[in-house]
């Protein structure tokens, strides 16, 4: 058994809405075969807790658009990591730090990935660092809308 046809409508229109509102590392699991409750597990990185929301809020909009209604939905409330079921799929965006510390890719990682149509670079982006004190050499990193500081 795989993925039905809808499951993949359904996922490819979740993943570009989570592309557009800049979510990044997005893949997609085929499921179908290990569970019976849903056929492919899609899941999106956001770097905080507002994006999180922003994520979500977008890919309930884009699969509205395309007539699915979500069945259930938790984690709203903290923004960590938000799960939409939508039945057919199942939508996981968590925040960076959750989703290296439960790591769902590496559990569904048996399962057939899902292949996703190009949604722009947002998808295979790596995560932007949080904050300057992330970053080994804040200098080295141009302001918005500056060009970089070529190196002397």
């Amino acid at each position: 058994m795989t993925a039905s046809q809808r499951a993949l409508e359904l996922t490819h229109a979740a993943a570009a809405a989570a592309a557009d509102k800049l979510a990044h590392n997005i893949l997609a699991f085929d499921v179908s075969e290990q569970l019976v409750i849903t056929d492919v597990f899609v899941i999106a990185s956001a770097n905080n807790d507002r994006q999180v929301r922003a994520v979500v809020d977008a890919v309930q909009e884009q699969l509205l658009k395309v007539g699915a209604k979500v069945v259930r939905r938790e984690g709203e409330r903290e923004g960590r990591w938000v799960l939409l079921d939508y039945a057919e799929i199942v939508v996981h965006v968590q925040h960076d730090d959750d989703r290296s510390f439960y790591a769902l890719e590496r559990l569904w990682g048996d399962c057939p990935a899902v292949p996703l149509p190009e949604i722009g670079e947002a998808a295979g982006r790596a995560p932007a660092p949080r904050a300057s004190r992330d970053l080994e050499d804040p200098e080295s990193v141009p302001l918005a809308g500056q060009p970089p500081v070529a190196d002397a």
